[in-house]
């Protein structure tokens, strides 16, 4: 099988122990022919990925963002972003996730296409600025969801960060009642990702393949650690698993190479496309 395209997950795949890219990583990226897709898919909203693409000299290719909740590509020479499709969480239950925190030691974040709202500059907001390289916003979390209510629209993505003990209730809340609107996976202990139960980075990923490249999921080659990138492991041509991603992971994964802070996506890459 050829590929033609290639998918990567960020945060626990393809960036070191810094948090940020290697230059193998880099140099291996940019060594590809130009018209290959590398598509970046990520809970991250774009702000967050963007820098990463200039580094790796890949702005002109699209994003799959919030865990494939607002998939954006750039026509050629502009800067600006074009949704290709965006699915929102409710503002219902935007509100529930909100009012269920309340009295708790949780934080939560709301973000929306490019905006990232924070209650207050905690030590999560912190936290969570220092490894995106994105600033949020301040606001009170009641009007923005008032205005979402009036607006009839929601989140792309909700972040519950805080104690390990009140993300597990608050987990087993979302699932119990609202499983069939909304995703709710562990990125780590102390982080619950919250995204519509209606998307997931495979079908973003066949989505973007079909309507800008005309590409096959089969001729596809996509990296990933954790839950949420399972399906789209199990759906391309080649899903291969970093090292040190979750045994669930592995045990889907057509291979494994080496974990995300010994360059393991560059690796592969390095094998198959050189």
């Amino acid at each position: 099988m050829k590929f033609r395209a290639i998918c990567t997950d960020i945060d626990g795949t393809l960036l070191n122990s810094d948090r940020q890219l290697s230059q193998r990583t880099i140099q291996t990226i940019k060594s590809l022919d130009k018209d290959i897709p590398v598509i970046l898919a990520s809970s991250r909203m774009p702000a967050a990925m963007r820098h990463l693409q200039q580094e790796l000299d890949i702005m002109h290719h699209p994003l799959i963002c919030f865990n494939g909740g607002y998939v954006i590509y750039f026509e050629d020479g502009k800067t600006e972003a074009l949704p290709l499709d965006s699915v929102q969480i409710p503002a219902t239950v935007c509100q529930t996730i909100h009012d269920f925190a309340q009295g708790t030691d949780l934080h939560v974040s709301l973000y929306a296409q490019d905006n990232w709202y924070v209650p207050a500059f905690d030590f999560w907001a912190e936290r969570e600025k220092n490894n995106t390289k994105v600033n949020p916003e301040q606001a009170e979390l009641k009007r923005i969801l008032q205005s979402w209510h009036q607006s009839e629209t929601g989140a792309h993505k909700v972040m519950c960060m805080g104690p390990a003990d009140e993300i597990d209730v608050l987990q087993n809340e979302l699932t119990s009642n609202f499983a069939d609107q909304v995703h709710a996976y562990r990125s780590k202990d102390t982080y619950l990702e919250i995204a519509p139960r209606a998307i997931s980075k495979a079908t973003a990923l066949e989505l973007l393949l079909n309507d800008r490249f005309n590409i096959s999921m089969q001729e596809v080659m996509a990296f990933g650690d954790n839950y949420n990138d399972i399906d789209m492991l199990q759906a391309v041509g080649m899903g291969i698993a970093v090292g040190n991603a979750r045994e669930e992971v592995k045990a889907i994964a057509n291979e494994i190479t080496l974990k995300s802070v010994e360059d393991g996506v560059a690796v592969a890459i390095e094998k198959y496309w050189y």
